[in-house]
């Protein structure tokens, strides 16, 4: 389980761009986006520095909590 800081995120598409980010790299990543405490937990097996970049793609400020 991966943990995640991510600034920028406000709402439903959010969350859907962030999670459709991570699924495009692994399709059987669970992801939880909390919009109101800034975090994105993901389930998955690939290292945080591939998830931190789709986020990042998505043009999000995120970081390892």
């Amino acid at each position: 389980m991966h943990v995640f800081n991510v600034q920028g995120m406000t709402c439903g598409h959010c969350v859907k761009a962030v999670t459709t980010a991570v699924q495009g790299q692994d399709a059987a990543a669970r992801v939880d986006v909390d919009l109101a405490g800034k975090q994105v937990r993901v389930d998955s097996q690939l290292p945080g520095e591939t998830i931190l970049a789709a986020i990042r793609e998505e043009g999000y400020q995120a970081e390892l909590a």
